[in-house]
């Protein structure tokens, strides 16, 4: 344990006494909503880290509503060779809090700017990382860990000077395929450092202090801090027998000159407060406007990978989030750093934390990040206006199913159709639970399109063996489509626990449907373990499915946008197909319809391989209709559905003539990409992408039909609009489009049968 002067052990700066050095006022906690009684349950908690020795001091600064409504020093900045108190204004090496401030904004600032684009491979603006086959890593990719690349590379590769160590960087090879799995990379970051470097024609330290720090004040952050603020810089170890002291800590930051994509920044936390505000006022402060309010909300989002939820350099949920804490809201995104720092922010909230600690300080032994997380509890456990999540979370099917003891299956022989999706709140999959439950047999598995784990996108798939139970898994994306008399021999219950997307050609719901009706014919008990509509339980839109058009596409007359949860659609199953089946539904506790998946915080898995996120999962009513035609909706790129394009298309003219359409909460830009796979494979295709700016104006079929109805019009010729049926499923809307009619006249022929498809919904709705 490290020995503290008492009087040093708390080392407070007073609201009053930090006004003048903060550059966002100060305020009471009370006059923005939060208990500043809560937030005194922070002394304790440094307290006690201190006294254990996990660091010699810190500063912790949370702010709401643009205001800082707590501050305070801990402790001391250095405690060797002799003790020097805490201040608020101390300068820190913010370590891997670069990637996401200085490298990630800074790239985001160029896809602002239209100088690159997310979906680019990098070495489209770096050919000399393309050496050995990292040739198709995309940008997106690098930022959110998927790369495929080693965490890093030998320390000895450095030792040469940073022109060697470069050579040796590109000529990395990469550990798994891009897109393949999370791999938390410096050197992924040190390439996007570069990358910035080679398309601005400037330092990545000079073009984030010119586009990004300078505007917004932040004259104490940066590289290479300058002479004037290194007595405020908090020591780490030493270094060739001296402290590091506004020396970069980071080994390969510090033999690349103490510039990298990965590590070297330094920052106070009046300056880091700044940012934050920035972030979440959308991008902007005062004057100063850093990226576009869009582009922080694509920056920012969770993207499913495979160890769980990452924003754009930025965590959301994933194994390195000890110090988030417990009740952020599902939409906050923050990042740590080596040496001691975290930063998180939470839109929901409109909240910010910034933990800054001398962990590494003296003996390099300290441990600060479940630290910081009970830090992050207490700040947004501290609001107390109402914006805080709600404290009841929403518990799926399985949740209750588990909760209750599996009563509601108990002795039953079981067959569960499931996937990836089919798990509980701890990420526990439904077939091990079942499989582990005592008075429950679970005989056998099913699996809908994709497979049991989600990642097969091909056109049959065949039976498999369950890894985690060892049973076996009868494919109905096979052979069959619906369970066979064989595969029911054994069984006198079916389950379905699936996550659907809301749209009606999405085919979960089509695999749940032939179950059902399969169930009904053999005298089968049908048990739907409930889940919520991802994209909401209140918008219903689109022309309902033509009679006689019925398919594994469209399962029902339903609309395009149902509204509708797996659980009600089984009960309007049940009664509008007559079948004579025993169906209970396990329903879904704590969820409103009005919300969105990520206003539940439930944990996203990609429900099928090119659904990997709930920004695509909003937009594919609309975009997915366009699947059957010769356009290339983005599968083989790292956002589908959120871009489309073609080898003969002309994205500025498209993106003109959608904006000019008066669309709300959505904004189309003009670009280009390379699908590596289905659509257009291999070819350079002019396109657009889509910016959801407002997702609660957004109507994501109408925007569907004027892309439709822009295609016919501009490339009559080019775009096979006759195939557009295929997934719209209804004739006179059809053929109102192939007319060129406005999508109000459109939307004319479906209106009277959505209004009767609202009134026969209302019947079935659960919650």
């Amino acid at each position: 344990m490290r020995t503290i002067a008492p009087l040093l052990l708390l080392c407070s700066a007073t609201i009053v006494a930090a006004q003048t050095q903060a550059k966002l006022p100060a305020a009471a906690p009370e006059t923005v909503g939060m208990d500043s009684s809560r937030l005194a349950a922070i002394d304790p908690i440094v307290a006690a880290g201190i006294d254990a020795g996990e660091m010699a001091g810190c500063v912790v600064t949370i702010g709401r509503h643009g205001k800082i409504a707590f501050q305070k020093a801990y402790g001391l900045r250095q405690a060797e060779p002799e003790q020097v108190a805490m201040t608020v204004d101390a300068v820190f090496d913010l370590a891997s809090l670069t990637k996401p401030i200085a490298t990630a904004t800074s790239v985001m600032v160029l896809v602002d700017t239209g100088k690159l684009a997310l979906e680019d491979p990098a070495a489209q603006y770096l050919p000399e990382f393309a050496e050995n086959g990292k040739g198709p890593i995309t940008v997106f990719q690098l930022l959110t860990h998927q790369g495929g690349l080693i965490p890093d590379n030998a320390l000895d590769d450095y030792h040469d000077g940073p022109e060697k160590a470069w050579q040796r960087i590109f000529a990395l090879k990469p550990r798994k395929a891009p897109g393949e799995e999370f791999i938390y990379s410096d050197v992924g970051f040190e390439v996007l450092g570069k990358l910035v470097e080679k398309v601005s024609g400037e330092s990545l330290e000079r073009f984030a202090r010119r586009r990004i720090f300078e505007p917004l004040g932040m004259t104490e952050t940066g590289y290479l801090p300058p002479e004037e603020l290194r007595p405020r810089a908090v020591p780490t170890e030493r270094r060739d027998g001296r402290w590091m002291q506004g020396e970069v800590h980071d080994p390969r930051a510090y033999l690349l000159g103490g510039v990298a994509g990965h590590a070297g920044l330094f920052s106070t936390a009046n300056d880091l407060s700044v940012y934050a505000q920035m972030m979440l006022n959308g991008g902007s402060y005062g004057d100063a406007r850093i990226l576009r309010e869009e582009t922080v909300a694509r920056m920012t989002q969770g993207y499913a990978v495979s160890s769980g939820l990452r924003a754009l350099g930025w965590d959301v949920r994933t194994g390195y989030s000890i110090n988030r804490g417990e009740s952020l809201s599902p939409r906050a995104f923050g990042h740590g750093g080596f040496t001691g720092t975290v930063m998180w922010i939470d839109p929901e909230l409109d909240l910010f934390l910034i933990f800054l600690s001398n962990r590494l300080h003296p003996d390099g032994k300290g441990s600060v990040n479940p630290l910081a997380g009970r830090i992050a509890t207490v700040a947004a456990r501290a609001v107390v206006d109402g914006a805080q999540p709600a404290a009841h979370p929403v518990l799926t099917g399985i949740d209750v199913l588990r909760r209750d003891g599996f009563r509601q299956l108990a002795g039953r022989r079981i067959g569960l159709i499931t996937n990836q999706t089919g798990m509980d709140r701890e990420g526990v999959g439904t077939a091990r639970l079942l499989h582990d439950a005592e008075n429950v047999n679970l005989v056998a598995l099913f699996s809908p399109e994709h497979g049991i784990e989600g990642k097969l996108d091909i056109g049959n798939i065949a039976d498999a063996r369950d890894a985690s139970t060892g049973l076996h898994v009868y494919s109905l994306y096979g052979k069959t489509r619906k369970p066979t008399p064989e595969m029911l021999r054994d069984l006198d219950t079916i389950v379905f626990d699936i996550q659907d997307i809301g749209a009606r050609y999405y085919t979960y719901i089509s695999t749940m449907g032939y179950a059902m009706q399969t169930a009904a014919e053999h005298g089968k008990r049908f048990v739907v373990l409930d889940r919520p509509n991802p994209i909401g339980g209140v918008d219903v839109a689109g022309p309902v499915l033509d009679d006689g058009r019925q398919s594994f596409v469209g399962f029902h007359r339903i609309p395009v946008r149902h509204g509708m949860t797996v659980g009600e659609l089984a009960r309007m199953f049940r009664e509008e197909f007559e079948w004579d089946v025993d169906l209970e539904v396990i329903r879904v506790e704590g969820w409103r319809r009005e919300q969105y998946f990520d206003e539940t915080g439930l944990q996203w898995v990609n429900p099928s391989p090119n659904m990997r996120s709930l920004t695509e999962a909003i937009l594919y009513p609309g975009i997915g209709m366009l699947e059957t035609t010769n356009l290339s909706v983005g599968r083989g790129t790292a956002t589908p559905f959120e871009l489309f394009g073609a080898a003969w298309l002309d994205g500025k003219k498209l993106a003109a003539a959608l904006n000019a359409a008066g669309l709300a909460g959505i904004r189309f830009d003009a670009i280009e990409f390379t699908p590596d796979s289905s659509v257009h494979a291999g070819q350079r295709c002019g396109g657009v992408r889509i910016t959801i700016t407002d997702r609660r104006k957004l109507e994501p079929v109408r925007m569907g039909l004027e892309v439709a109805r822009q295609l016919r019009l501009l490339y009559p010729d080019q775009w096979t609009a006759e195939k557009y049926l295929g997934l719209l499923g209804n004739k006179d809307v059809h053929d109102a489009l192939l007319a060129g009619k406005p999508v109000a006249e459109m939307a004319a022929f479906y209106e009277p049968e959505l209004k009767e498809f609202l009134i026969r919904r209302a019947k079935f709705l659960l919650y």
